[in-house]
């Protein structure tokens, strides 16, 4: 499908009344409207049809299928499904994109090495390559009792400390503190001579709930700890965060979101009185210095792909790039003999050991990895799912469709009707899901809602079902049930469900 004929087909789908944003101000930056900049009038109303939530369950929405727009990806479904690029990037985007997928899966080593263009790894990291934590782009998990725990690791972080530490926080200039020996996380890998950070651990208490029909679940609750700390105790007021690599899909789709669209669903202060109350995350772009908006990661704390890729360069591999001059990626002053050893920067390649080829590359691979067809969408278990999915309030936060903004950097990403099922903002999960660490304006209790699409090809691509932030969810069910906070209705709506019901809100959930 071409690029104007998927917009056609969209402006040709939608019409009705837009519907007014509320006005937000971001700290010192604020949006001069409410409504969308980059669309006329007409359309804007429009759109605001289209992203209207549907009433009507007795047939698929029109275009549901694709839930990637123009873009989706058509390829059979097995474990290469989240690896696909856009379906609608031109054939010298996808060399772009084929080259990004050698450098996302390109195995980084210590200096000093002969492959000068793939030495300067940690000297502490968790992963040598992106490709080892994004699993075939997928979802991480824990380990499970085996040796395997590279797709998850600790954040650590502490609060301020100190007045000056507290204006870097309302400034927005900091999001959070590092511990002072071992950094903004525990890396458990180090290259040759050099003794790596500690090994995470984790122990399960296993907690029945039972559902209104008697059923009973087992959720287990996890508890982490570090063992064989190298450097030190770890710091009083440090807290440990455990996350696992989120899947890939849509990046660049997600970032083509017009932060009116995300503001408009913004309710902080629950004015409407229905107990949720999502805030938008304020960031620092890492480039600009700019206030942006807050839209990846566990808990919104990057702006764009970029930031997100150079923080992941940086913080799991080791790796400085332009964006990030860091060659010792998160070692510590406490730290001298990681600060001693040779780094991977080459003046011939420039000031960085991934410069911008690479940055430019692996972001262009990860704004385009498609998001994969849906399946069964006119299935009548499906659609009786949706309806339990939209009456027990999941789609208040996981809210199913956007369309993108126009004047993007790529086309294709422009104005395309998507369906994420997330609205981006933070939201508090009650103390169950809770991990005690501030990041930006999300408190120890706030995460952001995480995008639902492609969730039900998890065990198909990665071979597993772990969900949530942590991997303790061993299912769907398991998931849905750790929910609280602002999350606690649609938990409870949920588990008062008869089986059959819970059974057709799972089989919708595993058509995403």
């Amino acid at each position: 499908m071409t690029k104007r004929k998927a917009s056609l087909i969209l402006l040709s789908a939608v019409s009705g009344a837009w519907l007014l944003a509320p006005f937000v101000a971001l700290g010192d930056a604020s949006l001069d409207s409410p409504l969308r900049q980059d669309v006329s009038a007409k359309d804007q109303a429009r759109v605001a049809s289209v992203i209207r939530p549907t009433q009507d369950f007795s047939r698929a929405e029109p275009f549901e299928a694709m839930a990637g727009g123009a873009g989706t990806s058509r390829a059979a479904v097995n474990g290469n499904a989240f690896s696909q690029f856009s379906a609608n990037i031109t054939f010298a985007e996808q060399e772009q994109f084929k080259l990004g997928n050698a450098l996302f899966t390109k195995l980084w080593v210590a200096s000093p090495s002969s492959t000068q263009a793939s030495d300067g790894l940690g000297p502490l990291y968790n992963a040598r390559a992106c490709q080892s934590c994004h699993i075939k782009d997928g979802r991480g998990h824990p380990p499970e009792g085996l040796a395997d725990r590279t797709s998850m690791f600790l954040r650590l972080a502490r609060p301020a400390r100190t007045p000056a530490e507290q204006a870097a926080l309302d400034r927005h200039e900091a999001l959070n503190f590092p511990d002072p020996a071992y950094g903004e996380q525990l890396q458990d890998l180090a290259v040759p001579g050099l003794a790596a950070e500690g090994e995470m651990q984790i122990a399960y208490d296993e907690q029945p709930v039972t559902l209104g029909d008697g059923t009973v679940v087992s959720l287990r609750k996890p508890k982490y700890s570090v063992s064989d700390l190298a450097y030190g105790p770890l710091s009083p007021d440090t807290t440990l965060s455990p996350r696992v690599a989120p899947p890939m899909l849509g990046m660049g789709l997600i970032e083509a979101i017009p932060d009116t669209e995300i503001l408009a669903h913004a309710d902080p202060d629950d004015r409407n009185g229905d107990g949720i109350s999502g805030k938008a995350a304020v960031v620092r772009d890492h480039l600009s210095g700019k206030l942006s908006l807050g839209r990846f990661g566990w808990k919104a704390q990057n702006a764009t792909v970029r930031d997100q890729t150079a923080a992941a360069f940086a913080g799991d591999m080791g790796l400085s790039t332009p964006d990030r001059l860091t060659p010792y990626g998160d070692c510590t002053a406490n730290q001298p003999a990681c600060l001693s050893l040779p780094t991977g920067v080459q003046a011939r390649l420039g000031d960085s050991e991934a410069p911008d080829p690479v940055m430019d590359l692996v972001t262009f691979y990860s704004k385009n990895l498609a998001v994969p067809m849906r399946r069964n969408v006119d299935d009548a278990q499906v659609l009786r799912g949706k309806q339990q999915f939209y009456a027990s309030g999941c789609a208040s936060c996981h809210v199913p469709k956007f369309v993108t903004r126009r004047g993007t950097d790529n086309l294709a990403q422009a104005f395309q009707l998507i369906w994420p099922y997330s609205d981006f903002l933070l939201h508090d999960m009650g103390e169950g899901l809770a991990d005690g660490q501030a990041v930006g304006l999300a408190t120890g209790t706030e995460w952001r809602t995480q995008p639902l699409w492609g969730i039900g090809l998890t065990q198909t691509v990665n071979g597993h079902s772990f969900f949530l932030h942590d991997g303790r969810a061993r299912n769907l069910t398991e998931a849905i049930l750790w929910h609280g906070g602002e999350a606690t209705r649609a938990r409870d709506a949920f588990a008062a469900l008869p089986a059959d019901d819970r059974k057709a809100l799972l089989t919708f959930l595993e058509s995403l």
